[in-house]
């Protein structure tokens, strides 16, 4: 904690002594509501963030980048606000506006860009020194009542300026554009809708507070078209409890070319999905040969979207679109947070709620009403202040010679208005308005004029006046301002598809696999491929020092197990080894490896080349613990994260995995040079990850180093090992079996093992004769 100064001065409350945790949980949570209520979530009312409601105030107000307006550099207009609204970095702004500029990232973008300002393939736009911007008109809808006290106001960050606390929006800008936003402890993600369906349902909500917005809403509405599938009542779910998921995919034509030949044209493509990502995605589907019968991807897009596929003569297209849906981002998963900032008793505060459809609607609408009566109350104190200088000028008319010879006979302005108040009645304004009147509105013609002009006031005034007194006047007000609106905004018609299921075939991941005979070579420093021909695995590319591990051979469409040395198994297809004439891929890349894990044994799955029967597999930790356990919970493909087969412990790892015939030996040996063979019948079958049971008991500084199986028939079999010389020993079948869980014989003595010498890796021609 920190010390008071020792001086004759007070302390100040940065000198106060003050406990660190409750001073840090205060200052975090100080942050985490500055970054809810002033950066991340948008209000429900304009549907807007901060910085966004800063950006247009600051382009409305004081840039006047009207939609009828010149272009401004968007320098300009990032430069106003950092100066006097939003105190944070350049980029954050212009980031904030390139995005209201964009008609594939807004449904109704708010600003009018010029220049680059970014595309659907993902690029960038250009620097703010370069681009020009100005309004569009749906922000003026926004803004346009600004300047008649419809919206409270609050001081800027440095008191020099004024700024709104939300905008006086004319339509439900939430819904129709949506917002995302990560927070502290809560995130929002509020997808597009159409325009004409949300004000439908505004509209109805107004003649009917009850009524179900989904009547008007079908759903989410992207400006990037796509095909929404969902039912009814998945999308009643989601809005109702204000959060949820839906699936967006790409939408598709086929089209037939000369001789026969096919093409898929994928025509849109989903929500927040940059167009030359998915180009690349599927590129790589071609290139490793994943689906044969795709052939070829071109990008021919230019203000429309058009992606070719071209198909091989005899593929089935609704079947290679079902595979694309599942592998590339043709289909993604849009997440829908209905969490937002909504309005509390205090004008300047509002806190966070995640709010179901219609209360959206709700609070959009009691704020509309409440802006409108501000907007009539503003109007009518304008048409009062208005009507009572008018009175006085029709009140001095009829006497106007003798108000002529009070002004002349005054000592001046004030004289002459302290005279005037006192002979017509008038109040200082009245007067003041009199003396500055020029001497052509004393005219006839322009009294007549001010007194036409007066009776108009005073008419507009009284039917101000009854909307004001009457909440349902002011809510057909309201009504017949959505309506005028939506006939503004007609032209928008939905873009995205709502369908409640596909009709297409179910993705099967063998009907995507051509069938042919195929080698995954696996090298000791863990590096990956499949290679269409191997004649000889000496003869493999390897990398420097490197060398083969294990040879997997089976047909494309069946499995490979890895295993690793901390009890995990990895499945895949032989098909989804990385194709390669080089080097490979690390494993890593295919799986999700801890630090230090590696793969310790492979096996191919394929039936051609596993045992008859119910295969067990043994393991082998270098602790000594043995466990055998049956291969068929790892004859499905895994995910990245692997399967559990083996539990080991802290200072343990996972050292041999092979394929255990009933009766088979185990041959163990360790780093002090002990050996045990011990029949494989002694070790009991895991229905789980386990941690086994003894296989050698070893000395204090003592580890398995080495380990084999040998056929109960198998004369020949051998483990080898190497000790620190270089010197090669071999454990056969020539030593005695015995039973498990002791310390085995002496194989050599005053030295060390350093490593087993791998068995020579051998072919198969697949029908089970090696070469």
């Amino acid at each position: 904690m920190a010390r008071k100064r020792e001086t004759g001065q007070a302390a100040l409350s940065f000198d106060a002594e003050i406990a660190l945790p409750e001073e840090a949980r205060r200052r975090y949570l100080n942050y985490a509501l500055s970054v809810i209520t002033s950066r991340a979530l948008p209000d429900v009312r304009d549907g807007l963030k901060p910085v966004q409601r800063r950006i247009l105030f600051a382009m409305y107000q004081n840039l006047h980048l009207m939609p009828d307006a010149r272009f401004k550099k968007s320098a300009a207009v990032v430069g106003d606000v950092i100066a006097k609204y939003h105190p944070h970095g350049d980029v954050a702004i212009y980031d904030a506006m390139v995005r209201m500029a964009q008609d594939f990232s807004l449904r109704v973008p708010l600003v009018d860009g010029h220049g680059n300002f970014g595309s659907l393939d993902g690029d960038a736009a250009a620097a703010y020194r370069y681009t020009e911007a100005r309004l569009r008109q749906p922000a003026v809808e926004l803004l346009s009542e600004i300047r008649k006290r419809t919206v409270d106001w609050r001081p800027t960050f440095d008191g020099t300026h004024f700024e709104p606390v939300v905008l006086p929006a004319r339509f439900p800008n939430l819904l129709v554009n949506g917002a995302t936003g990560i927070a502290v402890g809560m995130a929002t993600s509020i997808p597009p809708h159409n325009p004409l369906e949300v004000l439908d349902a505004a509209i109805a909500a107004i003649d009917d507070p009850s009524a179900d917005p989904l009547k008007s809403i079908k759903g989410p509405d992207f400006p990037t078209g796509g095909q929404l599938l969902s039912t009814k009542r998945e999308l009643r779910e989601v809005y109702e409890t204000g959060q949820g998921s839906l699936k967006l995919r790409a939408e598709w034509e086929l089209e037939e070319g000369a001789r026969g030949a096919q093409a898929i044209v994928v025509t849109s493509v989903p929500y927040g999905v940059a167009k030359a990502s998915l180009v690349e995605k599927i590129a790589e589907v071609i290139v490793n040969r994943r689906l044969p019968a795709l052939v070829d991807v071109r990008d021919e897009s230019t203000s429309d979207v058009r992606v070719v596929l071209e198909l091989k003569r005899d593929a089935d297209p609704a079947l290679v679109m079902t595979y694309l849906y599942k592998h590339t981002p043709l289909q993604t998963t849009v997440p829908v947070n209905l969490t937002c900032l909504v309005p509390t008793p205090n004008p300047e505060v509002t806190e966070p709620a995640r709010l179901p459809l219609a209360a959206i609607l709700r609070h959009f609408l009691d704020f509309r009403l409440a802006t409108v009566r501000r907007r009539f109350e503003f109007e009518l104190d304008e048409l009062r202040k208005r009507i009572h200088l008018l009175e006085g000028f029709v009140a001095i008319f009829d006497a106007l010679d003798e108000a002529i010879r009070i002004i002349r006979g005054s000592d001046g302005k004030a004289d002459a208005a302290a005279k005037l108040m006192k002979r017509f009645g008038l109040d200082e304004e009245q007067a003041d308005a009199i003396l500055e009147t020029k001497l052509y509105k004393l005219a006839k013609l322009e009294i007549k004029e001010l007194r036409e002009e007066l009776a108009a006031k005073k008419a507009e005034a009284a039917k101000i006046e009854a909307v004001l007194r009457s909440e349902a006047k002011l809510w057909g007000v309201v009504q017949r301002e959505l309506v005028e609106l939506r006939g503004l905004l007609s032209a928008e018609k939905r873009r995205t598809r709502v369908v409640a299921s596909a009709d297409e075939p179910e993705y099967v991941a063998e009907a995507f696999i051509q069938h042919e005979d195929t080698t995954a070579v696996l090298s000791s420093d863990g590096w990956v491929k499949r290679v269409r021909e191997l004649k000889d695995p000496k003869s493999t590319r390897l990398r420097e020092g490197d060398s083969v591990q294990a040879v997997l051979q089976g047909s494309t469409k069946e499995l490979a197990a890895l295993f690793s040395n901390q009890g995990s198994a990895y499945v895949l297809r032989l098909n989804d080894v990385p194709p390669s004439t080089g080097y490979g891929e690390p494993v890593q890349k295919l799986f999700k490896f801890a630090d230090g894990e590696r793969v310790v044994a492979a096996l191919s799955l394929d039936p051609r080349v596993l045992p008859d029967g119910d295969v067990l597999l043994l393991a082998v930790t270098r602790g000594g613990m043995v466990m055998r356990f049956p291969l068929s919970p790892y004859k499905e493909p895994t995910t990245r994260s692997g399967r559990r087969f083996a539990k080991t412990g802290e200072a343990d790892e996972v050292l041999f995995v092979g394929t255990c015939e009933p009766g088979a030996i185990v041959a163990l040996a360790s780093e002090r040079g002990r050996a045990i063979l011990f029949s494989s019948d002694e070790v009991p079958v895991l229905s789980g990850p386990g941690k086994g049971v003894i296989g050698i008991k070893l000395g204090a500084d003592d580890r398995v180093v080495g380990a084999a199986l040998f056929g109960k028939d198998e004369k020949r079999a051998v483990l080898t090992l190497e000790n620190s010389k270089g010197t090669t020993y071999t454990v056969t079948r020539r030593y005695d079996v015995v039973g498990r869980a002791g310390k085995g014989f002496e194989l050599i003595k005053r030295d060390r093992f350093t490593r087993m010498v791998p068995p020579e890796v051998t072919l198969q021609d697949l029908n089970g004769t090696a070469s």
